[in-house]
C-alpha cells in the first residue's frame, strides 16, 4: 500500500527565518570560547579583533548565500547549491559530513553544554554523577539530561513546525533580550575604569600562553598565522549553523526574498552582539580572569561580577535557554537535509517520506539516534577542531559556486545577486582559505581527521550512488 504523499508547508515567514538564524548561530560559544581566544592572543584588542573578523566573514557568506537562496529556494539549501554548481559527488560529502560530524556533532556539544549548566541549578545533573559503568565506558547524568532534551526536542518538531517554530521565535527572542541585558547591566552596573584601561595596556601586543611552561610568549612570523588559526576556531564555531534556513527553504513564505534577508539580518544581529559581549566582558573583568576562568565560562565570571552570588543561576538559566533554542533551530534544519539527499538517492529512502504534518519524520529521528549515541562517546569537546575544518572547506566551495554558477548559468534568473560580487565574496574566500590551511598546518592531528571523515565519503558515494 502506498503511502500518502504530502508536501512542505509554507509556515515560516521573515520573523520565524530571522529567529532560525539567531537561535541556531548562539549556543554556549559566546559565554566560553573568549577565554581560549585570549589564551591564544593574550590582548583586548586581539581578541575584540578576532571577533570583529568572524563577524565580517560570518555576514559576508551569508549575504552571499543570498544569491544561491533565492536561485534554488527549495528544501536542503548549502546541499542543493553544491550539486548545482559543482556535482553529486561534492553535494554528497558535504551532507555525508553534515550526518556524520557537523550537523549531529554539533546537536550532542550543544546538548551537554545545555545539561553541564542544568547540573548549577540541579547538582545530580551533573557529568561527575556516573550512573553506569563497564570497562572504560561510563555513563553520566549529564549525558541522559542532554539525550533527553535531543529526544523532546525532535518529537516535538516530528508534529510539524507550527509549535518548534513557535518555540524558536520566542526562545530566541528571550535569548536576544537576555544577552542584551546582560550586556547592558555590565556596563551599567560593574563596569570599572581600572579593569578597562589595564586590559586595553598594550592592546595589540600579540602573545600566546604555553600550557607546558605556563608561561605567556610573543608571537610573530609563522606563530602569528597558528595563533590567529587557533583562536578563531571558537569564534567561527560560535557563529556557526547561521545556514539552516536554507535547508528550510521549502517551509518559508515568499523564500525569494526571505532566506536571504534572514540570512543577512540575522549574521547582522548576532555578530554585533557577539562584539559588544566581548567588549563587556573586557570592562567588568580584568584579562588573564578571562584567560583562566574556571571551566572557561567567562559568561559566569561576567554574571558574578555584575550580580553578585545570584549570577551563578542567572547565567546557567540564560544559558540554558539559549542552547535549548539552538539545539530547536539545528534539530529542524537538519533533517532536510537527508530529505533531499534521500530525494536523489543518496540516504536512506525512508528519509524521503514526508509525514501527515508535513516534516521529514524518519530523518528526524535518524538524526536524533546518531546525535544521542554521540552524546554518550564523552568524545564531543574534541569534535570542535574537526567540525570547523569541513565547515570551512564546505564554506569555501559553496561561496565559490557563486562564480562557476555566473559563468556557468549567466542568463539563470537571479532575484537577488551576491552584494559586494565579486569583492566581497573573493574577501571570503581568502580569509576562510587562509584560517584553513592554518588549521591544518597547527592543529592537523585533529583537523586531519576531519578532511579523513569528509574523505570517507567518496567510497561510500560510489557504492551507495543509484545506477
Amino acid at each position: 500500500m502506498n503511502q500518502p504523499n504530502y508536501d512542505f508547508k509554507r509556515e515560516l515567514g521573515l520573523l520565524d527565518g530571522t529567529m532560525l538564524v539567531v537561535g541556531s548561530m548562539i549556543g554556549s560559544g559566546i559565554f566560553i570560547v573568549s577565554a581560549d581566544i585570549v589564551r591564544q592572543v593574550g590582548s583586548a584588542g586581539w581578541l575584540t579583533l578576532i571577533w570583529v573578523l568572524t563577524g565580517m566573514i560570518t555576514v559576508i557568506a551569508a549575504v552571499s548565500y543570498g544569491e544561491l537562496s533565492a536561485m534554488f529556494p527549495n528544501a536542503g539549501g548549502q546541499y542543493v547549491y553544491l550539486k548545482e554548481s559543482y556535482n553529486m559527488l561534492i553535494a554528497f560529502l558535504y551532507g555525508w559530513s553534515f550526518f556524520a560530524v557537523i550537523q549531529t556533532g554539533t546537536i550532542a556539544a550543544v546538548g551537554v553544554a545545555f545539561s553541564k549548566f542544568a547540573a548549577y541549578l540541579y547538582e545530580p545533573l551533573s557529568d561527575e554523577n556516573i550512573l553506569f559503568a563497564i570497562g572504560k565506558f561510563q555513563l553520566n547524568a549529564a549525558q541522559i539530561v542532554s539525550i533527553i532534551t535531543i529526544i523532546f526536542l525532535t518529537y516535538l518538531n516530528s508534529r510539524g513546525v507550527k509549535d518548534s517554530k513557535m518555540l524558536q521565535t520566542v526562545l530566541t527572542i528571550i535569548k536576544i533580550l537576555s544577552l542584551l541585558g546582560l550586556i547592558i547591566f555590565g556596563f551599567t552596573l560593574a563596569a570599572k575604569a581600572d579593569i578597562w584601561n589595564a586590559n586595553w595596556n598594550n592592546a595589540f601586543e600579540l602573545k600566546s600562553y604555553n600550557k607546558d611552561t605556563h608561561e605567556w610568549m610573543s608571537v610573530a612570523g609563522k606563530g602569528l598565522i597558528a595563533a590567529i588559526s587557533a583562536a578563531m576556531v571558537g569564534s567561527v564555531f560560535s557563529s556557526d549553523a547561521w545556514n539552516g534556513v536554507t535547508f528550510i527553504a521549502g517551509e518559508i513564505k515568499n523564500p525569494k526574498r526571505n532566506v536571504g534577508l534572514s540570512l543577512f539580518l540575522g549574521t547582522f544581529i548576532v555578530s554585533a552582539i557577539y562584539v559588544m559581549a566581548n567588549m563587556m566582558y573586557l570592562a567588568v573583568i580584568p584579562l588573564q580572569d578571562i584567560a583562566f576562568a574556571k571551566s572557561d565560562r567567562v559568561g559566569v565570571v561576567a554574571s558574578q561580577n555584575i550580580f553578585g552570588d545570584s549570577g551563578t543561576i542567572i547565567i546557567a538559566v540564560m544559558i540554558m535557554i539559549s542552547t535549548f533554542a539552538c539545539n530547536n533551530g539545528l534539530i529542524m534544519a537538519g533533517a532536510r537535509v537527508y530529505y533531499t539527499m534521500a530525494k536523489d538517492g543518496l540516504f536512506f529512502k525512508q528519509a524521503a517520506v514526508l509525514n501527515h504534518a508535513g516534516v521529514p519524520s524518519w530523518a528526524l529521528w535518524a538524526q536524533c539516534v546518531w546525535a544521542s549515541a554521540l552524546c554518550l562517546t564523552g568524545k564531543y569537546g574534541d569534535l570542535l577542531d574537526f567540525v570547523v575544518i569541513i565547515v570551512l572547506i564546505f564554506y569555501i566551495l559553496t561561496i565559490y559556486g557563486i562564480f562557476i554558477l555566473r559563468k556557468k548559468r549567466p542568463d539563470a534568473e537571479r532575484p537577488y545577486k551576491a552584494f559586494g560580487y565579486p569583492i566581497l565574496p573573493a574577501l571570503y574566500l581568502i580569509v576562510a582559505t587562509a584560517l584553513s590551511i592554518g588549521l591544518l598546518l597547527t592543529k592537523f592531528s585533529t583537523c586531519g581527521w576531519g578532511v579523513l571523515i569528509m574523505l570517507l565519503g567518496i567510497p561510500v558515494y560510489y557504492f551507495t550512488k543509484p545506477d
